[in-house]
């Protein structure tokens, strides 16, 4: 199950899961980051660096962010505010570089 990053994250973005990602697959938004499912190996590294606890598998998000299950995934699968096309899977978060945008909820936060 891939991992995913909630409501903690947003406006903090520390980043510390960026450098421990080994597949580089934890993408950044305007305010918040989120993690490419379909990149990600299930690995857990980003998970305990967290300062604000925002990552967790998939299928154990705390019910109070379980919106961000699907939210993380519409990240990577629908046309982001300012953008023609979704951001898919390019890859690699570096290649892609900084998103720039967020998915409508964390921008409506």
């Amino acid at each position: 199950m891939p991992y995913v990053i909630a409501a903690p994250c947003i406006d903090v973005m520390d980043k510390s899961c960026i450098e421990e990602c080994p597949v580089d697959c934890i993408y950044e938004g305007d305010r918040k980051l989120y993690i490419q499912p379909k990149e990600c190996i299930d690995c857990g590294a980003c998970e305990p660096v967290c300062p604000v606890e925002a990552i967790s598998q998939d299928r154990r998000v705390p019910a109070e962010y379980t919106e961000f299950i699907e939210d993380n995934q519409a990240f990577f699968t629908i046309a982001l505010p300012g953008r023609d096309e979704p951001v898919g899977s390019p890859g690699g978060a570096r290649k892609a570089g900084t998103i720039g945008t967020d998915t409508p909820l964390v921008a409506g936060k």
